[in-house]
C-alpha cells in the first residue's frame, strides 16, 4: 500500500524554521528517522520511506505555499492514488501550539496552501494533519507571525511535538484515519 504525504512549507533559508514550515519539518524528521534523502523532482523535493509493509512518498512542494496544489495534483496523478491515500501536513493558527488535529476533509480555514490544493483538486475531501502553532499575534500581524520562528519556550518542546506528528503520519498509513484520529486528536 502506498501513501502520499505532503508537508506544506516554503523553500529557502529565510523560511527554514518558521511556523509556516512545520510540514517540511515533520517530513525532514521522517526522512532522517528512516534514513531516506530528498531528491529534486517535479514541483517538489521527494523522498520515499518504507515501514510496516507500507510505502510513504514524502513530498515537500517547491512551488511555495500559495501554489501547493501543483505538486499535490502532479503526485496524485503520477502515483495513481486517490485523495484518500494522501495526508497533507500544515500549520494552523486556530489550534493551540503543540496540538494536532487530523481530519478526513474540511475547509481551508484561510490557509493559502490548503486553498490552492482545494482549487486544484476541485474538492476538499482529502485527509490533513493540522499542527497547532497558536495565535500569538496582534491584529493584522498574522503573516509576520506564521513566517517567524518558534519562541524559545516553543523550541524546547518542538522536537517532541514533531515526533508525535510523525507517529500520526505512520499511524494514518497503518491503522487508518479513523483510528488515528481517535488516538492523536485527544492527546
Amino acid at each position: 500500500m502506498k501513501y502520499l504525504i505532503v508537508g506544506l512549507g516554503n523553500i529557502g533559508p529565510e523560511y527554514a524554521d518558521t511556523r509556516h514550515n512545520i510540514g517540511f519539518m515533520v517530513l525532514d524528521y521522517l526522512a532522517k528517522k528512516y534514513e531516506a534523502s530528498f531528491d529534486v523532482s517535479r514541483h517538489s523535493f521527494v523522498a520515499e520511506i518504507k515501514t510496516k509493509g507500507r510505502t510513504f512518498v514524502l513530498v515537500k512542494p517547491t512551488t511555495y505555499m500559495n501554489l501547493s496544489g501543483k505538486a499535490v495534483s502532479h503526485y496524485l496523478t503520477s502515483l495513481k492514488l486517490p485523495a484518500e491515500q494522501m495526508l497533507v501536513i500544515t500549520d494552523d493558527i486556530a489550534i493551540p501550539f503543540g496540538k494536532i488535529r487530523m481530519r478526513l476533509k474540511g475547509s481551508a480555514g484561510g490557509h493559502n496552501g490548503l486553498k490552492h490544493i482545494e482549487q486544484t483538486l476541485g474538492h476538499n475531501n482529502y485527509p490533513r494533519l493540522r499542527f497547532g502553532v497558536g495565535d500569538g499575534f496582534s491584529k493584522g500581524r498574522q503573516v509576520d507571525y506564521v513566517l517567524s520562528t518558534f519562541s524559545t519556550d516553543e523550541q524546547a518542546e518542538l522536537q517532541t511535538l514533531i515526533e508525535k506528528a510523525a507517529e500520526a503520519v505512520i499511524s494514518f498509513g497503518t491503522i487508518g484515519m479513523e483510528r488515528t484520529m481517535n488516538v492523536y486528536n485527544t492527546k
